[in-house]
């Protein structure tokens, strides 16, 4: 006695239960880029000068929301003097620093600190002209207060005019450009 299997022909799938597994996957994967996006990460478009050259006008990034500030993030923050609008800016100082710019030095906490992002052609033009590039000022940031200043000091709208910022305020850190594709970089300084 032989057992034999009968072959079974593979079942023909309906285009219609095939649209329906695309729009499914579709929905889960928007669902998903809409979560992604609402809670853990930020898509903005740069607008203006105030931090060239490291961000050109139309520069688009990403910029994780959950975080802890650290001096020389980059950060969006709310604009204190614009309801509405965001401030792309570079964190200089923490809660409790003193933070002094001297003759185009900055000192954070009596101490030197660095700005090889300055290093660029409107710090030297400012120079050249015989101006400081950044104004001076001396300021004691209190709890939960941060400066923020933009990398072209001669056009910035930062700390320097509108005063420290609260933690509130700092919506999120960049942390990547992708366009323009040629200048994809996760380093800012």
């Amino acid at each position: 006695m032989t057992n034999k299997k009968k072959k079974q022909a593979p079942k023909e799938e309906s285009w219609g239960k095939f649209f329906r597994d695309v729009l499914v996957m579709f929905l889960v994967f928007v669902s998903i880029y809409y979560v992604v996006f609402s809670f853990f990460l930020a898509n903005e478009v740069v607008s203006g000068p105030s931090m060239q050259p490291t961000f050109e006008d139309g520069d688009r990034l990403i910029a994780v929301r959950r975080f802890t500030p650290k001096r020389n993030d980059i950060v969006i923050i709310k604009a204190p003097n614009q309801p509405g609008a965001m401030y792309i800016k570079r964190l200089i100082g923490l809660p409790g620093d003193t933070v002094q710019s001297k003759n185009d030095v900055l000192y954070i906490n009596g101490k030197k600190v660095a700005q090889p992002y300055l290093n660029n052609k409107y710090h030297k033009a400012d120079h050249l002209a015989g101006v400081t590039y950044t104004n001076n000022f001396k300021v004691k940031l209190k709890k939960n207060q941060y400066w923020v200043m933009g990398d072209h000091r001669d056009v910035s709208n930062d700390s320097r005019r509108f005063g420290p910022v609260s933690r509130s305020a700092i919506l999120s850190k960049v942390v990547l450009r992708y366009w323009p594709v040629t200048q994809i970089s996760s380093n800012f300084y």
